[in-house]
């Protein structure tokens, strides 16, 4: 057994400093910016004051009576000329400020100023999930806010279901490769982050995916003729009117045309309605993937994923790009001018008859698509993570199972230099560490810790730790359980349910590390101990290791019961000039203190 405490040590020295390489790009970026701001401050006057000479000369001209095509046509070529110089200068400005707020936020992490700032997840909180809630895993101030720089839906997707359901080790193994090459990449990151606009909805990934690989809704083959020629006709029909005057052609084309068109336009609609509700952020995909369709790897894992988004033909980039305009040409019918003429000329008609042969063509391609970008994408997050925290490692691991044994152990989501590290060794008979000590002291912290640093490893990021060395754990927690006064359970009820999932847990063919911050309060100090002693027992019995949190010193008379399986831990406090001191170190032993009166007192309650 190892139980060791460690105040804050020295981090090694990265062979770069995040922090300062972030900074001086975002100098660089922001003299750019400024730049920028000045060019399109003229160009705007430049195209004001060429406007205004150029109705000038075109009133002396008409004042002259003399009009010449060169002075008409020179000023107009001119703002021609600025207008496309300008639109470039916008469009550049604009990536540029989209930089810097990405540099921004990068230094908010590094700088504990992150919180509420990202992408929260909490549309991928499951309550029931065994350790989702309780090791913060979403949300607010989450480890997925920290760690999810993704911009598509199927890479934030991806790094919430790495999250959520460990890996294997040779799964692990492939990703840490892959995150150790994705770990200096700090152009690819950029640009990803500025590759497009910010993302406009919160649909599923895989409904572009589904709606790829679905029925079609339209035969297009007959339509593809009929419907351009019947608008060809109906257009001509007008010019013979517009020239000889003859109307009737123009009437009987123009009938014929709407009853075509009402026999197909609930199916062009149905088209249409379909590739809205599912092609979300078309843009943005289109960019992710024509940036990494450029990019060259090393790593077994990149080099595979990036061999999935070949295809035949055109990369996938431009088939994505090829289907973000047929959507925006459909977004278009809503257009007056569009739908004045769209009985006539089947604007929504040939739209539904492209969008239906772009998915017969290469619909079925496009879940591997959004696979392949959601792993990029969860790779990458766990790369910057990986470089914005040098000191932390990845972890090892090993067959003997269970094992879970940490050297300088720390949350990850607290400031490195504030944190302080602690050892914790489950290895050879010791099964369950049954942690006391006063309030504020550390206990549920340092339990999150060792949940937390499973599942990063299990995920296949770096851990807040000088090293961890574990066996593939199914890792199961009560620490943040809530009642529900919608379900009418009760905050015991709803605890007792989550340790018999803890329970079911240890069925499967992968050890379970049990985390049990202060569980079964809601009863007597009797069948309390009872429930607690009974609970651990059969979790060890089971092959199971893990921690236990208590405030009642009853339960670390636990640890006697169990004999070599089991051992007491504690956090210590001390009481200084009137105020509660606490080192935050894991000590061996029952704690001896308590700090409830004192407290108490010290907010002016008289006890």
């Amino acid at each position: 057994m190892t139980i060791a405490s460690n105040a804050p040590d020295p981090a090694p020295e990265p062979a770069s400093d995040p922090r300062a390489e972030y900074s001086r790009r975002l100098a660089a970026l922001k003299t750019a910016q400024a730049n920028y701001e000045k060019q399109h401050r003229r160009l705007g006057i430049s195209k004001l004051v060429l406007g205004g000479v150029t109705l000038l000369v075109i009133g002396l001209a008409l004042a002259a009576k003399v009009i010449s095509v060169f002075s008409v046509a020179a000023p107009l070529a001119a703002i021609i000329v600025l207008a496309v110089i300008h639109e470039r200068v916008i469009k550049t400005r604009e990536r540029c400020c989209r930089a810097v707020a990405y540099y921004e936020r990068a230094l908010g992490r590094i700088e504990n100023r992150w919180m509420g700032t990202g992408e929260t997840g909490e549309r991928f909180e499951n309550a029931s999930h065994p350790y989702s809630r309780d090791l913060d895993l979403f949300g607010a101030g989450s480890l997925f806010e920290l760690l999810c720089t993704a911009r598509t839906q199927a890479g934030q997707e991806t790094l919430a279901n790495w999250l959520l359901a460990p890996a294997p080790p040779d799964v692990v193994d492939g990703r840490h490769a892959a995150i150790a090459e994705l770990r200096n990449r700090l152009d690819l990151r950029e640009d990803l982050a500025v590759v497009a606009e910010d993302a406009r909805s919160l649909e599923p990934s895989g409904s572009l995916a589904a709606w790829g690989e679905g029925a079609p809704l339209l035969a297009s083959g007959p339509l593809r003729v009929l419907a351009p020629g019947f608008a060809a006709l109906w257009l001509a029909s007008l010019v013979v009117w517009m020239i000889w005057g003859l109307v009737y052609p123009a009437l009987i084309v123009s009938a014929m045309n709407v009853c075509f068109n009402l026999v197909y336009r609930p199916r062009a609609e149905s088209v249409a309605r379909a590739v809205q509700s599912a092609a979300h952020d078309l843009g943005l995909l289109a960019g992710v993937l024509g940036r990494l369709e450029a990019e060259h790897f090393a790593a077994p894992q990149l080099v595979e994923l990036r061999r999935s988004l070949d295809s035949e033909g055109l990369p996938p980039s431009r088939w994505i790009a090829r289907l973000n305009r047929l959507v925006e040409y459909l977004d278009s019918r809503t257009n007056m001018f569009v739908a004045s003429i769209d009985l006539f000329v089947f604007w929504t008609l040939q739209c539904a008859c492209a969008v239906e042969i772009w998915r017969r063509r290469t619909g079925p391609a496009v879940r591997r698509w959004l696979a392949a970008v959601g792993e990029f994408e969860a790779l990458l997050s766990l790369g910057c993570y990986a470089y914005e925290h040098p000191a932390d490692v990845f972890p090892e691991f090993t067959a003997v199972s269970p094992c879970f044994e940490a050297e300088g152990l720390a949350h990850p989501l607290l400031l490195e230099h504030e944190a302080v590290r602690n050892d914790v060794c489950f290895a050879d008979v010791l099964r369950v560490l049954i942690i006391s000590g006063p309030n504020m002291a550390g206990k549920s912290t340092f339990v999150r810790a060792v949940g937390i640093s499973a599942v990063l490893a299990q995920c296949g990021a770096p851990v807040r730790a000088r090293r961890l060395s574990l066996s593939p754990l199914a890792v199961g927690a009560s620490i943040c359980v809530l009642d529900s006064l919608q379900g009418g359970i009760s905050r015991f009820y709803a605890e007792i349910r989550r340790l018999k999932q803890i329970v079911d847990l240890t069925q499967g063919s992968v050890a379970v590390l049990f985390l049990l911050d202060e569980f079964l309060q809601g009863t007597n100090s009797h069948d309390r101990r009872r429930g607690a002693e009974a609970m651990v027992r059969s979790l060890v019995e089971r092959g199971a290791i893990g921690l236990v949190t208590t405030h009642d010193l009853a339960l670390a008379e636990i640890a006697s019961e169990l004999g070599p399986r089991a051992a007491n831990a504690h956090f210590e406090d001390r009481f200084e000039s009137g105020k509660l001191v606490f080192d935050y170190r894991l000590q061996p032993g029952i704690v001896k203190t308590s700090n409830a009166l004192d407290l108490m007192r010290s907010i002016g309650l008289e006890v």
